[in-house]
């Protein structure tokens, strides 16, 4: 074969030319070859949620409380004596007296020997007395027969007035010494319950010294701390609902709210009357929580499921367009308030908003969902 024949069509050409068409022939077989088939596009299935619109309702306002009970009235009773003994104590803690029952006796040995003193004091200024009496009505017959001079007479005028105020000063220290003889027993000033007791058998009593402590009539009371926005919004009478440590319950009626808020806590003190049997499952100084019942208000409400909690914030997730059964929803911010039977209070939404009612944790702002009937009471 000829060497000539043999040599590529391309060694014939200049070398720009032969490049330039080596360049056009591999762009024509780039061409000629079909594309590769593109990759499926990742579709993220759609969740299936139901959808609800608030409801509007007649709600209960309630504000909750704490607080501390205490006594309505609490009096402290001592002795009126002061150096003696106690003889004998007749009342515990716990008990129920009346007015003017016997608490505690006080040794009455030296007032009795004060009292007898006394007495004899004023039967000697009675018998002082009579016998001025006497001296005085003799002084004005022999005056008026000329026997006594005026200056005589006088003194038995005096005499006799010295003689009534001496029997009046000893009726006086009578009085006084029976009066110290009554203080020698101790007793209830009023019906109530018995809170606290010093008193001991022997011990020597001072004058004003504290030996039992009475809450009268037995009557407990709460001591609501609220602050000073809500302290106006509680009126007298309104009740109150209160837990008891033994998950009992009772039930309060507020009596008056204090008329000054404390200027270090900024809370004021509502006072709210207890039954008259509180003290069978309270005692003063327990902290209770309460619940007043401040009368009915409108909601709008959803059920506790629809609403999300996240970051400090409560959100729900309203449905924003539907097309074919699916759904665009997006993350709403809402104000909650009252809650009660697994519903809500929710403010800063429409009435007619379309809201997701359950699953609301799984979802995120912008997601497709799936649309399906919802059933709600």
């Amino acid at each position: 074969m000829n060497l000539l024949s043999a040599v590529s069509p391309l060694s014939r050409l200049p070398r720009p030319a032969a490049v330039l068409l080596a360049l056009l022939s591999l762009a024509a077989c780039q061409e000629s070859t079909p594309p590769a088939p593109a990759a499926a596009a990742k579709v993220q299935p759609a969740l299936s949620v139901s959808v609800i619109q608030p409801r509007q309702r007649e709600w209960p306002q309630r504000l909750n409380a704490g607080g501390s009970v205490a006594a309505w009235q609490e009096v402290a009773i001592g002795a009126e004596l002061g150096g003696y003994r106690i003889t004998e104590v007749r009342a515990q803690v716990g008990d129920r007296v009346k007015k003017g029952q016997v608490l505690a006796r006080i040794s009455a040995d030296a007032v009795n020997h004060e009292l007898a003193e006394s007495q004899a004091a004023v039967s000697e200024a009675k018998a002082t007395l009579v016998d001025a009496h006497a001296n005085l009505e003799r002084s004005v017959q022999l005056r008026a027969q000329g026997f006594y001079s005026a200056q005589q007479n006088s003194r038995e005028q005096a005499a006799s007035e010295t003689a009534e105020a001496r029997l009046a000063a000893a009726e006086a220290r009578l009085k006084n010494a029976r009066l110290r003889q009554s203080k020698t027993t101790v007793t209830a000033s009023d019906d109530g319950l018995i809170s606290g007791r010093t008193a001991t058998v022997g011990a020597l009593c001072d004058m004003g010294k504290e030996l039992f402590r009475l809450i009268r009539h037995g009557r407990l009371e709460w001591r609501a701390e609220v602050t000073a926005a809500e302290l106006h919004r509680i009126e007298p009478g309104r009740s109150v609902l209160l837990s008891t440590p033994d998950g009992a319950t009772l039930t309060g009626k507020v009596r008056v709210r204090a008329p000054t808020v404390d200027p270090q806590t900024r809370l004021g003190l509502v006072y709210v009357d207890l039954p008259a049997d509180a003290h069978r499952q309270v005692s003063a100084g327990m902290f209770l929580r309460g619940e007043f019942q401040l009368g009915q208000a409108p909601a709008l409400t959803l059920p506790q499921t629809a609403v999300l909690l996240r970051d400090g914030f409560a959100y729900v997730f309203r449905v924003e367009s539907e097309q074919e059964g699916q759904a665009r929803i997006a993350q709403f911010k809402v104000q909650t308030g009252r809650q009660q039977d697994g519903e809500i209070e929710v403010s800063g939404l429409a009435a007619d908003a379309r809201i997701v009612a359950a699953g609301v944790g799984f979802l995120s702002d912008g997601d497709s969902v799936k649309l399906v009937a919802a059933a709600r009471p």
